[in-house]
């Protein structure tokens, strides 16, 4: 009887449908509805693992699966179409055994889509998740995309969805022009709070792209939200963002490598750790807990990474325990990691480029805080006026309320 009972059991779970999501992503609006307003064009799909609907189908396949809607190929960003490859490797196009469809890269030869991959193109969809912050090359990729279409005279409609760490709270520095590269393309702050729809409109006007766009905006979604809030499954975006939590790190821990801090990307728990070799890490806990940060706790930790520079070297420093997402702030906690280290360690920040960690930040004001020895607030401070702009330029473009 039990054997029966759990048989039963397994077979209606296999048979529940999959939890529904609390808010339409654009990715539906468009195959729902708006995918009408095509009139007969076609168009090709700017896409990879993390473009799926709520019920984790892809697009592509979604959109196949309408005889009415002509796609003719797909393009791929860093990472490639399914998100395995490497951060930096080379992405090759293709043809995709599953669709017959030709797969542009946007990461190898060029970043952007050339008149050749984009003849019998009409409007190019773009549907990629995001995580909040300037340095993931995705909105980078949809910004060159936009300027591609623009010159060829081809629409972008961006299927918009969720900032996972969500709408309202806004971190600098502002990326100052000097220091643009594809992972910071304009003005805009470290952490925006803004989604990939809000971003491509104010990239087309504020910035000057001016590129037929359209955004198919989500319904429900709202700035407070988080991604838990929104009742989706996380798709992995990147080899090292395996879950959504990640992406409330990455604007901490991703940005001070360049500084000689090593993040635990290769690891078992990428970004959720800060430290190196030699480092006293219950001293460096205790400073940094002796800051009473805002929603993070910091224990001491050590760590093997299995890949690169320090793969099968024992790390030693802190593990981020983040108990208050909303409160948490990582790109000042980010600035108190690397003045902490560099007080608890001094040869622990090693800046051997210039040149990396400026282009990380999108600014040199953060290196030469660390080396005249200012203060965590002080070099936090000095980015309020750029903030503040930022903010009043923004406000134009967001589509969502609080």
């Amino acid at each position: 009887m039990r054997a029966l009972f759990a048989l039963c059991a397994l077979v209606l779970l296999a048979a529940a449908p999959f939890p529904r999501a609390k808010i339409v992503l654009g990715d539906e609006v468009f195959l729902t509805s708006a995918w009408q307003e095509l009139g007969g064009r076609c168009a090709g799909i700017v896409t990879n693992q993390t473009g799926v609907t709520s019920a984790l189908e892809s697009v592509v396949d979604a959109a196949r699966r309408n005889p009415k809607i002509c796609i003719k190929a797909l393009f791929a960003p860093e990472h490639g179409l399914r998100g395995d490859r490497p951060a930096g490797s080379y992405v090759a196009s293709y043809v995709d055994a599953k669709t017959g469809l030709p797969v542009y890269s946007l990461y190898g030869p060029t970043r952007r889509p050339t008149a050749a991959m984009l003849a019998g193109i009409d409007v190019l969809l773009f549907d990629i998740q995001d995580v909040g912050a300037r340095t993931y090359t995705y909105v980078s990729t949809m910004a060159y995309v936009m300027e591609a279409a623009a010159q060829l005279g081809k629409e972008v409609w961006v299927l918009d969805r969720p900032n996972p760490i969500g709408g309202t709270m806004v971190e600098g520095p502002v990326l100052e022009p000097e220091f643009k590269s594809f992972i910071g393309l304009y003005p805009i702050a470290l952490r925006h709070g803004m989604t990939v729809g809000e971003l491509a409109q104010m990239f087309d006007d504020a910035f000057g792209i001016h590129a037929k766009l359209r955004v198919i905006a989500m319904r429900g979604w709202k700035r407070s939200m988080l991604w838990p809030d929104t009742g989706l499954h996380w798709v992995q975006s990147s080899p090292n963002i395996p879950d959504w939590s990640t992406t409330l790190l990455y604007p901490c821990t991703g940005l001070i490598e360049a500084a000689g801090i090593n993040n635990a990307t290769s690891s078992a728990k990428p970004f959720a750790y800060a430290g190196i070799l030699g480092l006293d890490a219950q001293s460096y806990a205790d400073a940094l807990n002796a800051r009473s940060l805002p929603g993070v706790y910091f224990r001491s930790a050590a760590w093997s990474p299995f890949a690169g520079f320090w793969a099968g070297k024992t790390l030693t420093g802190v593990e981020l325990v983040v108990y208050d997402e909303r409160a948490f702030e990582p790109v000042r906690t980010a600035v108190e990691l690397l003045v902490a280290a560099k007080r608890v360690m001094p040869s622990a920040i090693s800046i051997r480029s210039t040149h990396a960690i400026d282009t990380d930040w999108g600014t040199d004001s953060l290196r030469a805080g660390l080396v005249a020895g200012e203060s965590a607030e002080h070099i936090v401070r000095g980015w309020d006026a750029g903030l503040a702009a930022f903010k009043a330029v923004r406000a134009k473009y967001l589509l969502y309320p609080d």
